[in-house]
């Protein structure tokens, strides 16, 4: 399966809990430096596609979802949230799975409905944090995600398997790896600079309440989290992600890159447009 560019590491689905598979993408974040643009597929009696990648990735996405379920087999396509990140082969999967129902909220399709074609009401089911997807061999619970940058976001947790969709939370640049295990504390302490440009609300937080809620996802009794955004987490790292959101509450604003990055990209682009 190749790249979808030469300079971007390779990545293939895999298996991260039982039945249940992320979908890996990569994009470039700097020297050495990539996005994780991630989608899972839990592969039960009725399989599950969860988030839709993003346009860049569309046909590698479809590839590598394909790869793992047939799409006459898919029965469900949750829906985190409407982020085109998100999105990007929603299209695709409600044409090519016909047998497959389209898990979303009432808010998400409102705004999809500014960017996307009318999609088919006939065969969405719009649920909320605290619901629950009967999906033949297990019941997946929808919770409200210690970090979200969208009023209609959702995650998704497995309790067959504890394995869980926490969406935009934990965001992470990696040099390619996608497991916890495979990076430093150093990098992996970044996920607070990222926690706080895609929630940056955190700053007015009440500490003890925004704690209760960290605490509730937490207790759910988790044992492998993938992202949107960042790497697979399991035992230590994990518990110490959920420590730096927790920190997060009432915290000061952590700076985003600004004009003075600006001005340096659009000067290396000049050179090298120049050479």
């Amino acid at each position: 399966m190749s790249s979808f560019t030469p300079h971007v590491p390779a990545t293939q689905p895999h298996l991260i809990a039982p039945d249940t598979f992320l979908i890996p993408n990569l994009a470039p974040a700097g020297e050495g430096l990539y996005l994780p643009v991630n989608s899972m597929v839990i592969r039960g009696r009725e399989p599950v596609i969860v988030d839709t990648g993003a346009p860049l990735h569309r046909a590698l996405w479809l590839e590598k979802v394909f790869s793992v379920v047939e799409p006459e087999d898919v029965r469900w396509i949750f829906l985190s949230h409407d982020d085109g990140d998100h999105t990007g082969g929603l299209l695709d999967v409600l044409e090519r799975c016909p047998n497959a129902t389209l898990v979303t909220n009432f808010f998400s399709v409102e705004r999809l409905a500014l960017e996307k074609p009318a999609l088919p009401l006939q065969r969405m089911r719009w649920l909320e944090p605290g619901d629950r997807l009967d999906v033949g061999d297990r019941v997946l619970r929808l919770f409200r995600p210690p970090i979200f940058d969208g009023p209609t976001t959702r995650g998704l947790f497995d309790p067959t398997t504890a394995a869980m969709w926490i969406v935009d939370t934990f965001a992470c640049l990696t040099p390619g790896s996608l497991d916890a295990d495979d990076l430093s504390d150093q990098q992996l302490a970044q996920m607070s600079a990222m926690n706080s440009a895609v929630s940056p609300w955190h700053a007015w937080l009440d500490r003890t309440a925004y704690g209760r809620h960290v605490d509730t996802v937490e207790a759910c009794g988790v044992r492998t989290v993938a992202s949107a955004h960042g790497p697979v987490l399991r035992g230590r790292p994990l518990d110490d992600a959920f420590d730096r959101v927790r920190g997060l509450a009432g915290a000061a604003l952590i700076p985003t890159p600004g004009q003075e990055l600006l001005d340096q990209l659009i000067a290396t682009t000049l050179l090298e447009a120049a050479a």
